[in-house]
């Protein structure tokens, strides 16, 4: 029996809103920072094909077989829409390179992004339609958890880096599939009962489970929803209120002593776009490492420093980030281990920031013995800003500090589509080859003009790099 329950304002406007999105233009600023991500994050994806996580993505999505939707990028594969989400997501979260969106504590361009690719090249959408519906899903899925106060829901154990992008992925592939504002509450509620998520992604030593986590999980889930919405399937009028509701079954309230906010998903929708609150990194590592390696670069070349020249060397970041990147076991969400290795290169590529061989190597870690980590009181209350100190004691006795308030990339430092498009060449040429990474860079950067996002499978297309 249909529900006669009312829909609440805030479904009727996230609905609404949703179902519109495809035909409503964005400013010109929000559509460029739109194309700064969705550059960023194929990046990603073709970079994550070689590591361990994109392999077994990739390997995974061979056996699945299905209609030929849409592309695994960077490989020959064309598969389902859901199972292309899925290796996709992967793909782009196989490690570090991806972007973040700190007030949310999600990294929503890595499950975002695919589903909303996933859908446009099954659909057949425009690249204007497939802009709109990627600044669509950073808008409802960074609002999402914003609103169960993220911070202190990942305190008491559920991962916001799963909850946002699910939204997100499901907003942006409900869009793309066209469905009407009835729909847009089905393909909601469809979500709601796949999120799911628990922050002890953290003790994944091989980033496998940790990229499905990220990216995988949720891209898949959106655009199942948005899929079997399309396809028919009818659901829940207003999961967001009413009895037994999605935050009802989230509310932390007794363990953080603030009730969800679900009105946050409507607080400036259409005014505000939380892609141009999302920060791209510089550096394809750790989150909290932006920051320090900022801050060193800066030392090295204004003062001349090198390996020889460090006595001690003192970083402190916020506590949560100090949690995350102590002396791990992976290079590029090392601290001690990157701070290393930029002062004997003088700079960190890629390429350093992956290579498990040098975390043996005796000059890196005996740089690594003189570097301690610590978590600060000060960087702790300024989150979500990612901002970190360092005090270097030189062997000639002098004594530097830098403390770096604005990381390049986030939305106090924005790069510029210059550097975005440097980084993003230098992760695609080794790949793809430079004559289709400069080729892709400039599709992306001219997506106005893309007709059907199909006609890109061509760049998108590549060898499976685990065969």
């Amino acid at each position: 029996m249909a529900s006669t329950s009312p829909v609440s304002p805030v479904m009727q406007g996230v609905a609404g809103y949703l179902a519109r999105a495809t035909q409503v233009p964005l400013p010109d600023a929000v559509v460029e920072k739109t194309k700064h991500h969705v550059l960023d994050t194929l990046a990603a994806m073709v970079s994550g094909g070689p590591l361990l996580p994109g392999q077994q993505a990739v390997s995974y999505a061979r056996t699945q077989g299905g209609t030929p939707e849409a592309t695994v990028v960077g490989t020959d594969i064309v598969t389902n829409a859901t199972t292309a989400a899925l290796a996709n997501g992967m793909l782009a979260h196989a490690d570090e390179t991806d972007d973040s969106h700190a007030p949310s504590l999600t990294h929503p361009g890595c499950g975002i992004v695919p589903a909303a690719l996933a859908m446009a090249e099954r659909e057949r959408s425009s690249g204007t339609e497939f802009l709109r519906a990627v600044a669509l899903g950073y808008d409802i899925g960074c609002r999402m958890t914003m609103a169960l106060h993220a911070y202190d829901f990942r305190r008491v154990g559920h991962s916001t880096h799963s909850f946002g992008p699910m939204f997100g992925a499901a907003a942006a592939a409900g869009a793309l599939a066209g469905v009407t504002e009835t729909g847009a509450r089905h393909v909601l509620s469809y979500t709601a009962q796949q999120t799911s998520g628990i922050a002890c992604w953290m003790r994944d030593a091989d980033h496998v489970e940790k990229a499905f986590d990220f990216g995988g999980m949720p891209a898949r889930n959106g655009v199942a929803a948005a899929t079997m919405v399309a396809h028919g399937f009818t659901g829940v009028e207003d999961v967001f209120s009413g009895e037994r509701s999605f935050f009802d079954a989230y509310d932390e309230s007794a363990r953080i002593g603030r009730a969800p906010e679900p009105e946050r998903l409507l607080q400036d929708l259409g005014t505000v776009f939380e892609v141009m609150n999302t920060n791209i990194k510089r550096w394809s590592v750790g989150s909290p490492i932006q920051a320090p390696l900022d801050g060193l670069l800066e030392l090295v070349r204004l003062h001349g420093i090198g390996p020889d020249d460090v006595d001690e060397l003192v970083v402190r970041v916020s506590h949560q980030g100090a949690n995350t990147v102590d002396d791990r076991d992976m290079p590029d969400i090392c601290l001690q281990h990157l701070c290393a290795v930029m002062l004997i290169d003088g700079i960190v590529t890629f390429e350093s920031a992956h290579d498990h061989a040098r975390m043996s190597d005796p000059q890196v870690l005996a740089l690594r013995a003189r570097t301690s980590l610590y978590g600060d009181d000060e960087m702790s209350r300024v989150m979500p800003s990612r901002q970190g100190i360092l005090e270097l004691r030189l062997t000639d006795g002098r004594e530097l500090r830098h403390h770096v308030a604005a990381v390049l990339g986030t939305a106090d430092n924005p790069m510029t589509r210059a550097q975005v498009d440097e980084k993003c060449f230098h992760l695609l040429a080794p790949v793809l080859g430079a004559e289709r990474g400069r080729a892709l860079c400039d599709a992306v950067w001219a997506l106005e003009d893309v007709s059907r996002m199909d006609d890109l499978r061509p760049l998108l297309l590549g060898a499976d790099p685990a065969r």
